[in-house]
């Protein structure tokens, strides 16, 4: 049979099955509840408009411009979206930027630049609620800092001497249920209890309980700790070697060796009250204090320096938390289950767009980081 005429195929087909998916979970309807509303006379639709957008990722692209270039043929006549220009699609997602806020510490002279987008976070977790098989019960939340670094008008520079933002990330298995931006200057510790509170405050109001968090050695504060603790019922927290600490470790006596690849280390637990010099001179700190259990895990150093606190030619890693009913192994390998999040982050940077933020402020790029962040809820599910 010889076709003489057929109509054009496009090269993003696949796109269509993806797009009907994403319906028949009604986001297009959750998008016109939850998003601001546009006018009557509008054109395009929320669901048109960030849809518009996943497409340019979903089909290769990298920016919002592939859509009126590299793109376009291929597009334009989608049976189930309208595709906007580069410039609506922009300016309408700048529309849902909050402005930043500023905070300072109690000792600290410098002012933090904060973007709290709550509404945008608070969408994001009800789609992740339309999922089938996400559950709401008794959920592991790790969080995590990551460095974005990019040369906008207002980014800071890192602790990594290159400008940057440093966004807090709370994730549950690998989706991202939480976005607070932060510029490069403030560290990961820097008001984090803020932030860990207003993480979970959203997650409790969407009826998801927490089990468990996981961070690291940022999170090891007074004030952090007890924000955890108000939020789940178990925490597992990198510790940083202190005096108290090298004094609790020096009371384990019973080593236990584990194989570790091709190595043979040393693994021991003991109880510890931390952050007592904190509050010392506080009373309602010091009616506070608790005792946690640290597992410790030490390591030969190759040089065989000394350890500055132990005094001992080891390299230390120390979990924090307060299970005292699983075993010393089960701590370690539920703790490091978190290094997920470092894959999530790279696939983001990556595939997701979080490297190549399209906007010149913080608060408008922070509504990027989280309309990618729900892109990657559907296409990696």
């Amino acid at each position: 049979m010889k076709i003489l005429n057929s109509p054009a195929v496009s090269p993003f087909g696949g796109l269509n099955f993806v797009i009907e998916e994403v319906l028949k979970l009604k986001v297009n309807k959750l998008f016109e509840e939850n998003m601001p509303r546009l006018p009557k006379q509008t054109t395009y639709s929320w669901f048109d408009i960030i849809m518009s957008y996943w497409s340019v990722f979903l089909c290769g692209g990298d920016c919002a411009e592939d859509l009126s270039i590299n793109l376009k043929d291929g597009l334009e006549n989608n049976p189930f979206i309208k595709i906007p220009s580069p410039d609506r699609v922009l300016n309408r997602l700048k529309s849902l930027s909050v402005p930043a806020k500023y905070f300072s510490t109690q000792r600290g002279r410098k002012e933090h630049h904060f973007s709290v987008a709550e509404q945008l976070n608070r969408v994001n977790l009800k789609l992740l609620l339309r999922l089938p098989g996400f559950g709401k019960d008794n959920v592991v939340l790790d969080y995590d800092n990551t460095i974005i670094f990019t040369e906008k008008a207002d980014s800071e520079r890192t602790y990594k001497k290159e400008n940057g933002y440093n966004p807090g990330v709370g994730l549950i298995g690998h989706h991202i249920v939480y976005v607070e931006n932060r510029n490069g200057k403030s560290n990961a510790h820097i008001l984090q209890h803020e932030t860990i509170d207003r993480m979970t405050a959203l997650l409790n109001e969407a009826g998801i309980n927490i089990d468990a968090i996981r961070a690291d050695s940022a999170s090891f504060t007074y004030d952090i700790i007890k924000s955890m603790e108000k939020a789940a019922k178990r925490i597992f927290v990198r510790a940083r070697m202190t005096t108290g600490i090298e004094k609790a470790i020096s009371k384990i006596k019973n080593w236990e060796e584990v194989s570790l690849a091709d190595d043979i280390v040393l693994r021991g637990s003991t109880c510890f009250t931390p952050f007592e010099r904190k509050a010392r001179g506080n009373k309602s700190k010091q009616s506070t204090l608790k005792e946690y259990r640290i597992v410790v895990t030490k390591q030969a150093r190759p040089d065989r320096q000394l350890n500055l606190f132990t005094g001992e030619a080891y390299n230390y890693s120390i979990i924090m938390t307060n299970d005292f009913e699983l075993t010393n192994d089960e701590v370690v390998f539920f703790y490091n289950a978190r290094g997920a999040s470092e894959r999530e982050f790279d696939l983001l940077k990556n595939d997701f767009g979080w490297n190549k933020m399209p906007f010149s402020k913080l608060e408008q790029n922070t509504v990027f980081l989280i309309i990618m962040a729900m892109c990657k809820i559907y296409m990696c599910t």
